[in-house]
C-alpha cells in the first residue's frame, strides 16, 4: 500500500458520497471511510519517514 493509493482510495469514496446526496447515513458512513483512508496514508508516511 502507497500513499497514492490510499488518497486514491479516499478520493473515490468522497466521489461516491458526493453521488449520495440523497443518503445522508450512506455519505456520512462513506466520509468516515475516508477519513479512515487519509489516517492510513499518514501512518505510511510517518512510517517512510524513519
Amino acid at each position: 500500500m502507497t500513499v497514492d493509493e490510499a488518497l486514491g482510495n479516499a478520493a473515490r469514496l468522497l466521489h461516491e458520497a458526493e453521488l449520495e446526496r440523497g443518503n445522508l447515513p450512506l455519505m456520512e458512513r462513506l466520509e468516515s471511510i475516508a477519513d479512515t483512508w487519509v489516517s492510513i496514508a499518514q501512518l505510511i508516511t510517518e512510517r517512510d519517514r524513519v
